[in-house]
């Protein structure tokens, strides 16, 4: 079973108290887009096996969105942040890093920040 601790209320919610919103930190485009750029934006995700950032609501507790940062192989959570934020913060990263050296590196997110 899958255990996320909310970041706003401080609760650990099993995946049956959340609702999944998909993968984070999209780019969504305005009214002048390119179909292709909202094709992308709409139907176009990364499905990794490895390290991934998912945005999920607490449905049934505080009701906010947040960031976890897991492995989609083992669960295993890394950490998790409130969906406001636009980068994973420090903290998630360098557990990432103690456990999955260089997968930091490979987070869509990260590819302007090297």
């Amino acid at each position: 079973m899958l255990l996320l601790t909310c970041p706003h209320c401080g609760i650990d919610a099993d995946e049956t108290e959340l609702s999944p919103g998909g993968e984070a930190h999209l780019t969504r485009h305005g009214p002048g887009a390119t179909d292709e750029d909202v094709e992308a934006y709409l139907f176009l995700r990364d499905n990794p096996r490895g390290v991934h950032l998912e945005r999920w609501r607490h449905a049934n507790g505080c009701g906010k969105w947040f960031v976890a940062a897991r492995c989609t192989v083992t669960l295993e959570v890394f950490g998790t942040y409130p969906a406001q934020t636009a980068r994973p913060p420090q903290h998630v990263l360098d557990a990432i890093e103690a456990k999955r050296p260089g997968a930091t590196r490979k987070l869509p997110v990260m590819e302007g920040a090297r």
